[in-house]
C-alpha cells in the first residue's frame, strides 16, 4: 500500500540557509523533499499509531526562493495533481534586506459558509492565502494579479520572511461541528479507547491524541491555508485554548482540574500533540539535534507513544523540566517566542510566577542590546490597557491575602471568571521584565537596539500601545506593545463594551487608585494606547528595514448585508484591506 500526505507539508523553522520540512502521512514510509539541486530524507516515526517526518533541506543559497516536491518512497504527493495553487516556494532571507514578520493568533476552523462567517468572520489566514497565491501565480505570468474577488483586495505589504502563530492555532475545548461528530464517532463503544468510560471526557472536549491529531487535520486541512502554510515559515507558540480555557491560571485552577478522570489523558495529550504538531518545527537543525524528546521519539521500537505520554507529564507536573520558550535570528533582528503558560509557577499565591525560575533567567539573558531590534512574543499582551493592567494587579494582590483571608476565595473566583491571568496578573515577572527592557534601552547590555516590541494575541481585539520610562528621560529605543487577535473568531458584544470602558481614562485613573490600595507599585514604564482598539479579524506585518521598523494591520471588510446577498452554496472569496499602518522608528 503507497503511503499519502494526512497533513502538511508545512514549511517551519528557515534560517539563511536551511528549511525544515514537516508532514504528516498516513502509512509509516521514507520521505523525500526535492528543492532544486537540495534534498533532504527522513524515515517517519510513529506516535499513538499516527506517523510523521521533519526533513531538513540544507545548503540552501541565502536570498533564494527554489520550489520543492514531496516524495513517499519514491513516489510524488507534493504539488498534488492539478493544483490550482503555485508552486511552494522554500524563500531563504537575504542579508541586508527587510525582515518582513507576519503575526496573528486565535483561529477556528470554519467551513467558510454564510452562517460562519456571520458568526466569526472571515478567516484571514485563508484571505491572506489567497491573495499571496494571486500575487504569485501573477509572478510568474509576469503581469499583475486579477483583482477577482467578492469582496474588495488590496496589494498589501511584500512576502512574508516568518509567520508567526502566537496562541490559540486550536481549540481543544470550543469545537466546531464536525469535530463534535468526529468524537461522538470515536467513542460510541469502541474498543480504540478501552479507558475511555473510566476517565469520563466531556462530549464537547478532545482528551486523547488521536482526537487531538483530528483537530490540528481540521485545522490546518483547508485547502489555501495548507497552501499558505507550505510556503511560508512558520513559528508557533501554544496559548490556554491549545489545552484548555484559562490553562495553569492559578494553583487553585490546577487543582481543581486535576480531580477530573479525564485530566491526566488530556493534559498529557494535548502537550504531547502539540511538541509534534508545533514545536518540533519551531526548531533550529541544532536544537533539533539537541532534543532529548527526539531523541526518545526516534529511538523508540514501534510506537513512540510511551516516550512522547511519558515526557508530556513529566513537562506539566515539572514544568523546569523541558524549555518551550525559543529564539530566532534574522540578521540584525531577534525574535523570542516565549512561554507564559506551560512554565508558570502559580502554587503559591505570593511567589506567582508566569515565566517560572528557568524561564525568567532564559529571557533575561535573551533580552540584550547589540541588535537592530528586539521582538519579544508572547501569546499574551506584555502591556495591556491601563484599567484592565492595574485590575488584574489588584485582584493577584487580593488573592495573595492583601485584603485579609476572607477576600482571597471570592478573588480567586473573580479572577477565574474574569480571565485575570495576562503578565499584569504576575507582577514580580512583569517588573522583572520591565527592569531588563529598560537595562537594554540604556545601553547597559550592549549597543541599544532601535526598538523593544512586544507581541501579543489572546484578548480578541487589536492594538497599538507606545512606552517611555515613568521616570527619567526616555532612550533612544522605541518600546511598544503590538497586539493581533483574532485572525477567526469575534470577541463577545459584552466583552467589547468592557474593553470600551477599560481604556477610559478614567477607568484607568480608579483601578489604579483601587491597585495602591492593595499595596500595588506604579510600574517603572508608563504608556498609553497609541492606535485602537480594533475589533475585526486581522493579520499584522511587522516590518523591520535597517534601525526603521513599521507596522502594519489588515483585515477582510465585509458587512452583513454582503454576506447574506451571496448566492445559496457560495463561500464568496475573500479579500485583504489595510486597517492601519504606522511608524515605529526610522
Amino acid at each position: 500500500m503507497t503511503a499519502g500526505l494526512r497533513l502538511g507539508p508545512m514549511l517551519r523553522h528557515v534560517s539563511a540557509t536551511s528549511a525544515a520540512i514537516w508532514v504528516e502521512t498516513d502509512a509509516p514510509c521514507r520521505v523525500t523533499v526535492l528543492a532544486g539541486d537540495t534534498s533532504a530524507t527522513a524515515d517517519t516515526f510513529t506516535v499513538h499509531g499516527h506517523h510523521y517526518a521533519i526533513c531538513e533541506l540544507t545548503g540552501l543559497t541565502p536570498g533564494s526562493s527554489t520550489p520543492y516536491e514531496v516524495r513517499l518512497d519514491g513516489g510524488r504527493v507534493w504539488p498534488e495533481p492539478d493544483s490550482p495553487h503555485p508552486p511552494s516556494l522554500v524563500c531563504t532571507p537575504a542579508p541586508d534586506t527587510p525582515v518582513r514578520i507576519l503575526f496573528g493568533s486565535c483561529r477556528t476552523p470554519t467551513d467558510h459558509s454564510t452562517s460562519a462567517v456571520l458568526r466569526y468572520g472571515v478567516d484571514v489566514v485563508r484571505a491572506y492565502g489567497l491573495r499571496l497565491a494571486d500575487r504569485r501565480r501573477a509572478a510568474m505570468e509576469g503581469h499583475e494579479a486579477e483583482r477577482t474577488d467578492d469582496l474588495g483586495d488590496e496589494a498589501g505589504p511584500a512576502e512574508p520572511t516568518v509567520l508567526l502563530m502566537i496562541g490559540d492555532q486550536v481549540y481543544a475545548d470550543e469545537l466546531q461541528q464536525p469535530m463534535v461528530e468526529f468524537l461522538r464517532r470515536r467513542r460510541e463503544g469502541g474498543p480504540r479507547e478501552a479507558d475511555a468510560a473510566q476517565s469520563q471526557p466531556p462530549r464537547d472536549e478532545v482528551v486523547f491524541y488521536d482526537e487531538y491529531a483530528e483537530l490540528y487535520r481540521q485545522a490546518w486541512s483547508d485547502p489555501d491555508v495548507r497552501w499558505l502554510l507550505s510556503t511560508v515559515p512558520t513559528l508557533m507558540m501554544f496559548d490556554d485554548h491549545d489545552i484548555r480555557d484559562d490553562w495553569n491560571t492559578s494553583g487553585t485552577w490546577r487543582r481543581e482540574i486535576a480531580e477530573n478522570p479525564w485530566w491526566r489523558p488530556r493534559i498529557t495529550s494535548g502537550l504531547g500533540a502539540y511538541w509534534v504538531y508545533q514545536h518540533l518545527g519551531n526548531l533550529s537543525p541544532e536544537e533539533r539535534a539537541a532534543d532529548p524528546v527526539f531523541a526518545a521519539v526516534r529511538a523508540s521500537r514501534g510506537d513512540a507513544a510511551e516516550a512522547l505520554d511519558g515526557f508530556a507529564w513529566r513537562a506539566h507536573v515539572e514544568p523546569h523540566s523541558y524549555r518551550w520558550s525559543y529564539r530566532h535570528d534574522i540578521g540584525r533582528t531577534r525574535v523570542l517566542m516565549v512561554d507564559t503558560r506551560c512554565g508558570r509557577s502559580v502554587e503559591d499565591d505570593s511567589r506567582r510566577s508566569i515565566l517560572g525560575p528557568e524561564g525568567t533567567v532564559w529571557l533575561d539573558s535573551q533580552l540584550t542590546g547589540d541588535v537592530d531590534h528586539l521582538v519579544v512574543a508572547s501569546t499574551l499582551p506584555f502591556l495591556m490597557p491601563e484599567g484592565v493592567h492595574y485590575l488584574e494587579a489588584w485582584n493577584e494582590a487580593v488573592c495573595a491575602g492583601a485584603w485579609g483571608r476572607r477576600l482571597r476565595g471570592p478573588a480567586e473566583r473573580l479572577r477565574q471568571e474574569l480571565d485575570l491571568e495576562h503578565w499584569p496578573a504576575f507582577q514580580r515577572s512583569f517588573r522583572a521584565v520591565e527592569e531588563s527592557v529598560l537595562s537594554v534601552a540604556s545601553g547597559r547590555r550592549g549597543e541599544p537596539p532601535a526598538s523593544v516590541l512586544f507581541l501579543g494575541g489572546d484578548v480578541h481585539f487589536s492594538y497599538l500601545a507606545g512606552a517611555r520610562p515613568r521616570k527619567g528621560a526616555s532612550s533612544g529605543t522605541r518600546i511598544a506593545q503590538l497586539v493581533c487577535s483574532p485572525t477567526c473568531n469575534w470577541l463577545q458584544p459584552m466583552m467589547r463594551r468592557m474593553m470600551w470602558v477599560s481604556v477610559r481614562a478614567l477607568t484607568g485613573l480608579l483601578c489604579r487608585l483601587l491597585a495602591r490600595m492593595a499595596g500595588v507599585r506604579a510600574p517603572a514604564l508608563a504608556w498609553r494606547l497609541e492606535a485602537g482598539p480594533w475589533y475585526d479579524n486581522a493579520l499584522a506585518t511587522l516590518v523591520l528595514d535597517g534601525r526603521g521598523s513599521e507596522a502594519v494591520w489588515e483585515h477582510s471588510p465585509v458587512s452583513t448585508r454582503a454576506v447574506e446577498e451571496l448566492s445559496p452554496g457560495r463561500t464568496g472569496r475573500p479579500g485583504m484591506r489595510e486597517l492601519v499602518r504606522y511608524r515605529l522608528t526610522g
